[in-house]
């Protein structure tokens, strides 16, 4: 399963901030807040981390498939992953 996501490097600390339903030409993209920097690839490891962390899932399982230099990424995660965790505090639609 393919997720869009808009990462915030540089961050105070990783957190999830939610679903942003219209962004331009995407549509539907889950956004983020990345401590680590941007630079050398610090924060596409970190965001797979951290959701990986979120989906409790292996690290080794998700991953940046396009852009790696942009803040809009596409992210691959497994397909049996339990996405409840990106939808803090109500039930995926």
């Amino acid at each position: 399963m393919n997720l869009s996501i808009k990462v915030t490097p540089g961050a105070r600390r990783n957190e999830l901030m939610g679903w942003e339903e219209n962004y331009p030409g995407i549509g539907r993209v889950l956004r983020l807040r990345i401590a680590a920097p941007a630079s050398e690839n610090r924060a596409n490891r970190a965001v797979e981390s951290f959701l990986a962390q979120l989906l409790r899932v292996p690290k080794s399982t998700v991953h940046v498939i396009r852009g790696a230099a942009n803040s809009i990424k596409l992210v691959q995660i497994p397909d049996n992953a339990d996405v409840s965790a990106l939808y803090p505090g109500k039930t995926p639609t």
